[in-house]
């Protein structure tokens, strides 16, 4: 009864009104990076608020959409990222990436992204972002596009964990429900660095963003990443992509004892 309830709610969020994206706060200081994220593919998956809680930074706690926390599988292909707002880094700044992530609030209701990992196939550019506490893992990663499909495939050079999922979307039906903008409005990222928990913001454009129907997905992922989830992700979802800019990192302040 309580999946089918869980079904409902997702089928009403499908159908509810449409929501109005936020407005991308300001980046406070001038954009240090710049790059363009192409063919996003999003799967998400409930989980439990205390499934995520165990991953939160300090200063962070999962934030909640329709009573749950949401892991995402995500897929996309990184394109032209460079520094500041200047030419793009030859090679090393277009790859695939394939991430596993959670969603986190500060206490003033910050929203961010909390990555679990991050598979690339470039190793200086794993290399560098795990020196800042970004955590990349190098992997083998494909983007394939059979027919009017978009999809990822992955494997790890080391522990052999692996991944392959593919969409079909409908360019026809635009994505604006409440749980869509819940896991794709995010302006930051959370991160430990040095024993001290890091806001990296960021600012893009709303995503051009459709409901697409699972072509396949056998992931394993979500689970060596820690979190098990089950049957197919109640969210799926498609973008053409979005250009953005990332900014200075600020430190989030530590909760202070009672």
């Amino acid at each position: 009864m309580r999946n089918a309830a869980r079904a409902g709610t997702g089928l009403r969020s499908l159908l509810s009104e449409p929501v109005r994206w936020p407005a991308a706060p300001p980046l406070g200081s001038a954009a240090i990076m710049d790059q363009f994220w192409a063919d996003a593919v999003f799967l998400h998956w409930r989980i439990s608020e205390a499934s995520a809680a165990r991953f939160m930074p300090p200063g962070t706690v999962p934030d909640l959409h329709d009573g749950d926390a949401w892991v995402g599988l995500i897929g996309f292909r990184m394109r032209g990222a460079g520094f500041g707002t200047g030419r793009p880094v030859p090679y090393f700044g277009s790859f695939n990436e394939i991430n596993v992530r959670l969603y986190s609030r500060e206490p003033d209701g910050t929203q961010a992204v909390v990555f679990l990992t991050l598979d690339a196939s470039r190793l200086a550019v794993v290399l560098a972002a795990r020196a800042a506490g970004i955590p990349y893992v190098w992997s083998r990663c494909s983007y394939v596009q059979p027919d009017n499909s978009h999809g990822y495939e992955v494997r790890r050079f080391r522990g052999g964990a692996h991944s392959r999922f593919a969409v079909v979307p409908d360019l026809d039906l635009p994505a604006a429900d409440p749980l869509t903008q819940h896991v794709t409005a995010r302006f930051g990222l959370h991160s430990r660095l040095a024993g001290r928990t890091l806001h990296i913001p960021n600012t893009h454009q709303p995503w051009p963003l459709h409901h697409a129907a699972l072509l396949h997905c056998d992931d394993g992922l979500v689970r060596a990443a820690g979190l098990e989830v089950t049957g197919p992700p109640e969210s799926v979802l498609y973008s053409p992509g979005v250009q953005t800019q990332f900014g200075l990192a600020r430190v989030v302040a530590r909760p202070t004892a009672g």
